[in-house]
């Protein structure tokens, strides 16, 4: 059943690829150049924090419209074929189901080169490298 739904909601969304492959892509996809210690585990937090409040899983989150730049335009199976050719895959892969607290809670990030119209609405909680974090 939960598959069907996801079809629908996702159709870019391969019948193959694993929530945890589909977060873990998102982590390289997202952070995997970020070589900061919690890079990766801080976007990881944002997805968390993001599927608890939205009700929503994992993969819900990461393959929301326009939630991750990542993913916009790409579908599911080339995005992850790419992130299972980067170096830090195996890392990404261990960070999916960690409970770690990089953010302080944040829901929210973006690159320090680009600023969102929603960032001066919201806490700053974290920068780690080139991403800063925010909680709404």
């Amino acid at each position: 059943m939960k598959a069907a739904i996801l079809a629908l909601l996702f159709p870019i969304m391969a019948a193959a690829a694993t929530e945890r492959e589909i977060v873990a892509a998102t982590l390289i996809l997202e952070a995997g150049g970020e070589y900061h210690i919690g890079s990766m585990e801080a976007v990881h937090e944002v997805i968390q924090n993001r599927a608890k409040a939205r009700r929503q899983t994992l993969s819900e989150v990461c393959l929301s419209r326009w939630q991750f730049s990542c993913w916009n335009g790409v579908s599911v199976d080339s995005g992850i074929a790419k992130a299972k050719r980067h170096p830090r895959w195996d890392r990404a892969m261990a960070i999916v189901g960690t409970v770690t607290n990089y953010t302080h809670g944040a829901d929210h990030y973006h690159a320090d080169y680009v600023t969102p119209w929603w960032a001066k609405h919201m806490t700053r909680t974290a920068v780690i490298g080139r991403h800063i974090f925010y909680r709404s």
